[in-house]
């Protein structure tokens, strides 16, 4: 069963690719009625994006790449011209039902098709309306696509991952995840339900929400901007190493890297005797805080020899022996069958159309009273549309007309 965190609750769903589909899988994880509308035949062009593509019970490549699966778990799918008058119709009904539409088309794209915030507020004022685009609806550049990858780049967030430039390999570096898509939509998501309490618990009007990867690709740096603001420096990349307390960094031992976190003066203490070097803790340069921030290439060569004298699982032991926050530094195969993993169970398997039994990543949020429930696997395209179309009142024969004119 579904959760019933968001039971009740009807999605619109008009997004493709990325940031706002993980949005829209979001709210359909916590028990929303999700509509996914996709375009005739294609679909949303994020299928396409493979290899990997998903094989069938015959173990032949289906048209879903895994990078569609990420972000369309928990939805229905319809597929709509939003090109004719009879698709709009049919959205202008889905919207009047539903409680929230995310949509991330360009700026100005929908209104064409009158399908905007402005039109659809006419058909159900009631409606939290959530825009995801690359620059926001306002400013030079709000009419102009981008991806993920440019805004890492645009909005600082490159300059602050890699190496120092004077490093091997140094350089500004792309995360190698799309991680400003995956934080826009957890912004988008937040401000999706703000707007939601404050009709329901307000005014009973809906609102409209504009959402910008380039905003959140900004927001993103957080203490690094905030260093910046305070000093006038721009701080260094430090590779694997943090920006707050020192050290707090990955370390190669002798056969294998592993990562740690000793910021404050009792873990610290206690990092160094794990390292038998409690004469560390005694050394002016390193007995505070502040000390080890301002001498943090010093201590870090000390440490670099250190860890190099032992095995990876060695000195994990003896980490966790003294409380000292460290890990292995996983591959993914590693970190998905790790016994902590498992027992959180990060994955999730669900029945899919095509391909029968498929692992999926399973939502992390835990809830006491309104559980996730199982998830339903991600629609092949148009899977639902008949059933949808139904719901509407429409006609066998009416949707069969559909279908003949390709608008559906």
């Amino acid at each position: 069963m579904p959760s019933e965190a968001l039971k009740g609750v009807k999605v619109l769903d008009l997004s493709r690719v990325l940031a706002a589909p993980l949005a829209t899988q979001m709210l359909g994880d916590l028990g929303a009625d999700v509509i996914k509308v996709e375009r005739p035949g294609s679909g949303d062009e994020a299928r396409e994006y493979g290899p990997p593509f998903l094989k069938d019970r015959e173990g032949v490549p289906t048209g879903d790449a895994a990078f569609f699966l990420s972000a369309n778990r928990n939805k229905k799918s319809i597929t709509v011209n939003l090109a004719t008058l009879e698709g709009q119709e049919i959205i202008k009904s889905l919207a009047k039902r539903a409680d929230i539409v995310v949509e991330n088309f360009k700026s100005g794209a929908l209104a064409r098709f009158g399908l905007d915030y402005a039109s659809l507020r006419n058909v159900n004022p009631r409606l939290v309306y959530c825009s995801i685009t690359g620059y926001g609806q306002t400013g030079p550049l709000a009419e102009k696509p981008g991806y993920d990858g440019v805004f890492q780049a645009m909005s600082g967030l490159m300059t602050a991952t890699g190496h120092p430039d004077e490093a091997p390999g140094g350089g500004p570096m792309k995360i190698g995840i799309s991680m400003v898509d995956i934080l826009t939509s957890h912004y988008a998501v937040a401000a999706i339900m703000s707007a939601l309490y404050h009709r329901d618990v307000h005014d009973g009007e809906g609102q409209y929400i504009d959402m910008a990867l380039l905003d959140c690709g900004i927001a993103t740096l957080s203490h690094f901007a905030m260093n910046y603001l305070v000093s006038g420096h721009v701080p260094p990349r430090r590779g694997n190493g943090g920006f707050g307390g020192v050290p707090s960094q990955s370390f190669r031992c002798a056969d294998r890297d592993i990562f740690l976190t000793a910021g404050n003066n009792p873990q610290f203490s206690r990092l160094c005797d794990a390292l038998e070097r409690p004469e560390l803790m005694q050394d002016r340069r390193f007995s505070t805080t502040a000390g080890r921030i301002e001498n943090r290439d010093a201590l870090l060569a000390i440490l670099n020899e250190e860890f190099l004298k032992r095995g990876a699982s060695e000195w994990l032991e003896r980490l966790d022996d003294y409380d000292v926050a460290s890990s292995l530094v996983q591959t993914l195969p590693e970190a998905l069958s790790h016994p902590q993993a498992q027992n959180r169970k990060v994955l999730e398997t669900v029945e899919h159309a095509v391909a029968g039994p498929i692992e999926l990543m399973r939502n992390p949020i835990r809830l006491s009273e309104t559980p996730l429930g199982e998830s339903s696997a991600p629609p092949v395209v148009g899977q639902h549309t008949k059933e949808i179309l139904k719901s509407l009142d429409y006609t066998e024969s009416k949707i069969e007309s559909l279908i003949e004119k390709g608008i559906i």
